[in-house]
């Protein structure tokens, strides 16, 4: 790999999919997502144990958003269900995405987590595209890059003999 500063649109920087510094950036691209959500799913859990309670009142708050009352019946009725998932949820798709292990997985519930951050900020007072908005495409760029197999467990487990006779499996890893 070479980059010439006298010719920048020389073809000799290569970021192909197989590169090294491609593999390098999505696996740090995974882990330092990961940090981000171990950090603010832990943190709830130190402050507040399993009993989150700004979770559901969060989503009662979401009436005149596009997901319509849907948030708001599930922070009513339940509320405690989410006081849990919420911080648990956070925590363990941190963890996944900085071991690598399920990341397609992981990366859906963190793309889940981000829709409803994006879509309850629907005053959108800082843009449509904001924080919320990137952290979303962050998890779907790693479920479509697969970056779990990028210095991640996945790529270790995608060769056992289990997930080899199950290879419907590789759409949770990967």
């Amino acid at each position: 790999m070479a980059y010439r500063a006298a010719d920048p649109t020389a073809n000799e920087f290569d970021l192909a999919p197989q590169g090294a510094w491609t593999a390098y950036w999505l696996a740090i691209l995974r882990v330092v997502t990961g940090w981000w959500f171990f950090h603010a799913g832990v943190t709830k859990l130190i402050e507040d144990g399993l009993a989150y309670t700004y979770g559901p009142a969060y989503l009662q708050q979401m009436t005149g958003t596009a997901l319509g009352p849907i948030p708001v019946w599930m922070g009513e009725h339940l509320g405690w269900a989410i006081q849990a998932l919420v911080p648990l949820g956070e925590t363990f798709i941190g963890l996944a995405l900085m071991a690598g292990a399920l990341v397609r997985l992981a990366a859906a519930g963190g793309a889940f987590f981000m829709t409803l951050f994006w879509v309850g900020n629907a005053e959108f007072g800082h843009g449509l595209v904001n924080a919320d908005l990137m952290g979303l495409l962050l998890f779907l760029t790693m479920i479509v890059l697969a970056t779990g197999r990028y210095y991640g467990l996945d790529a270790i487990i995608e060769k056992t003999e289990f997930v080899r006779k199950r290879p419907k499996l590789r759409y949770l890893l990967g």
